[in-house]
């Protein structure tokens, strides 16, 4: 159980969430495949491949071997893509692609960091362009995530400025505690992948979730919760769902008072007729 408000005399803290397999069912970068083929930048082949390489991130994660392999190829793959364009693609598909995967225990996370006082902030190795719309979606505090050179003319040059993965991920956490003065002794972490063990290990209270086996075997050994989510959910049916409950409160409240007000007139009808009967 998370600390249900956070002490506002102490430092600050944050949850820091992994995004693909943790936050979202999918790779993010690899669930807009389709979409960037519709809009020109990749050809029929590519799709096919980006799809494989869903597959095989969906049964069974990515080691470190594989997600270089991907790195090179995506940055590959979008060279020459202009930068604008992009980020109309996925603005326009967001809520389409993205909303249905997102698991419901991974929002309901973040809406108990975020009751607890804590900052959220999503860490992701996929590029910006990507991951800070999802962010947003969200409703992460910050993100941190894969930059990608852009040249004179807006697009990108294949070259990658910042890479968010393994020990630059920590890194960067470690920067954001010193510049947002974040406790990351009583901060939080998510992931599903043993390439995140140094995010896991920079702060006090670690959490592997979905975890691949390499990860399992560390959280087993070092005492680490494990979690399971498996109900990916549209964020629109989860902030409708609670209205329900809601209508009930709402009734009983009307019930009480119309049971309340209906005593009172009883009482007073008493009251009145037994003063004429005295008389």
């Amino acid at each position: 159980m998370l600390d249900l408000v956070e002490n506002h005399s102490l430092p600050r803290t944050a949850a820091f969430f992994d995004l693909d397999k943790t936050v979202i069912a999918k790779s993010s970068t690899l669930t807009f495949s389709k979409s960037f083929y519709q809009g020109g930048l990749i050809n029929r082949r590519a799709v096919l491949r980006t799809a494989y390489a869903q597959f095989v991130f969906l049964a069974g994660g990515a080691d470190h071997d594989q997600m270089e392999r991907m790195r090179e190829y995506l940055s590959a793959l979008c060279r020459g893509w202009n930068v604008q364009q992009v980020k109309e693609i996925v603005a326009e598909t967001l809520h389409d692609l993205i909303d249905p995967i997102i698991y419901d225990e991974a929002a309901s996370l973040i809406e108990e960091h975020h009751t607890a006082g804590r900052d959220v902030v999503i860490v992701s190795t996929s590029g910006a362009e990507v991951v800070e719309p999802i962010g947003e979606l969200l409703g992460a505090d910050r993100v941190v995530a894969t930059r990608m050179v852009v040249g004179d003319d807006g697009c990108f040059t294949g070259e990658v400025e910042y890479y968010a993965y393994g020990p630059t991920k920590a890194t960067a956490i470690k920067e954001l505690a010193e510049s947002e003065g974040y406790d990351l002794d009583r901060c939080h972490a998510y992931s599903d992948s043993a390439t995140d063990l140094p995010m896991l290990e920079s702060v006090g209270h670690p959490h592997a979730v979905n975890p691949d086996r390499a990860l399992r075997r560390e959280a087993l050994a070092r005492g680490w919760p494990i979690l399971d989510f498996h109900r990916p959910v549209r964020l629109k049916e989860r902030r409708q769902a609670p209205a329900r409950p809601a209508l009930v409160a709402a009734a009983a409240v009307g019930a009480a008072a119309a049971t309340a007000g209906l005593v009172w007139f009883v009482s007073r009808r008493r009251t009145t007729r037994a003063r004429f009967a005295l008389v």
